[in-house]
């Protein structure tokens, strides 16, 4: 069975690409279509029944619901017997040294989520009826954002990958700032951005076909250019090319000293942008955090660096791959401007904005 993952850029239309292959598909073809947050589901839903709505067979739910729609309600007593399904708990966790039930599930019944990939993993392990099952219902398993997975989410991929379903990925490993189980210590090695080693050894294995989407239609090519550099070379990503050929008088990427910061704000308007409400203390700016952002699209960015940020600016410092992954993500949410708050610029060659 032939699987695929497109990895795509930001402003790739990654989420489109999904809609447009529904939209393609048989009335008969039977989808499950996940994706991790609310926001997400909310759109994927309104552009299906927009674009693809004789696309009947196409079901949109999160990761959490899957898993407990398909693994835990159904097969919970191949591994408790006698035991059921009694909610879901997101924010608990079971105790340290907690064994058997009160490993997975709150004493009345509710599962915990930080487990819950485990839980199906061990319950696909208990029977081969859970499998069998799941191919008697899809035909397909389209996947959002899948580099928001993590721990046992990937061993559960690896089966899917091997079964009767065909399997449809897209995401883009350096948006990954997100995480189903972000203390999970199972494949660690493959949290965030490492998860393009766990596509490349599935690709080497022949379960998994990628191909790389690198056209914007979002980000001004300056703007797609300096994304580019956020990780360093090592990642061997492919070049981004732009299809944003607006121009507004005021386009690509800046830096703006604090001295001009609001006289920048009061000409251009941009969407101010910080790490954590922690950072940047010292602007009275309209803030929204850097992961809060994903997904979305802005005009004009201005952003407030954190120190390594700076470092990366003024020096060439490299960014970890987490921090690297969030300055992605708020550099590619601009369509025209990108300016950064920047008071001596070190060996950078980035243009300043001066009133």
């Amino acid at each position: 069975m032939s699987n695929f993952l497109t990895l795509a850029v930001a402003g790739g239309r990654k989420t489109q690409s999904l809609v447009n292959h529904c939209q393609a598909l048989p009335s008969e073809r039977k989808v499950a279509l996940l994706t991790f947050t609310q926001t997400n589901q909310q759109e994927v839903k309104a552009r299906l029944t927009a674009q693809a709505g004789h696309a009947t067979g196409v079901e949109v739910m999160g990761w959490y619901t899957f898993l407990l729609r398909h693994f835990a309600k159904p097969f919970l007593r191949f591994k408790f017997p006698g035991e059921r399904v009694g909610g879901f708990d997101f924010d608990g966790r079971p105790g340290r040294f907690a064994r058997g039930k009160s490993r997975f599930m709150t004493a009345d019944n509710r599962i915990f989520s930080c487990e819950l990939g485990r839980l199906a993993f061990e319950l696909m392990e208990a029977t081969p009826a859970l499998l069998n099952r799941l191919e008697c219902i899809y035909d397909e398993i389209l996947i959002d954002e899948v580099q928001d997975l993590a721990s046992y989410d990937w061993e559960i991929l690896q089966l899917l990958l091997h079964s009767n379903i065909e399997v449809r990925l897209v995401g883009d490993v350096r948006q990954a700032v997100l995480s189903t189980n972000p203390r999970g210590r199972k494949n660690k090695q493959f949290d965030y951005a490492a998860s393009l080693e766990w596509f490349l050894e599935r690709e080497a294995e022949g379960c998994l076909n990628i191909t790389y989407a690198t056209i914007t239609y979002r980000c001004r090519e300056e703007i797609a250019a300096f994304s580019d550099s956020i990780f360093d070379a090592r990642w061997a990503f492919p070049r981004t090319t732009s299809e944003n050929n607006d121009e507004t008088g005021h386009d690509g990427v800046y830096l703006v000293r604090s001295e001009h910061v609001y006289e920048y704000m009061a000409r251009f308007s941009p969407q101010c942008l910080r790490y954590s409400i922690s950072s940047a203390k010292h602007l009275d700016l309209p803030f929204q955090n850097f992961k809060g952002v994903k997904g979305a699209t802005f005009e004009r960015v201005l952003i407030a660096p954190t120190k390594n940020i700076e470092n990366f600016i003024k020096n060439g410092t490299p960014l970890e791959s987490t921090a690297a992954a969030a300055f992605y993500v708020a550099v590619t949410r601009a369509k025209q401007s990108l300016a950064i708050v920047l008071d001596l610029p070190g060996k950078s060659h980035l243009q300043y904005w001066a009133p």
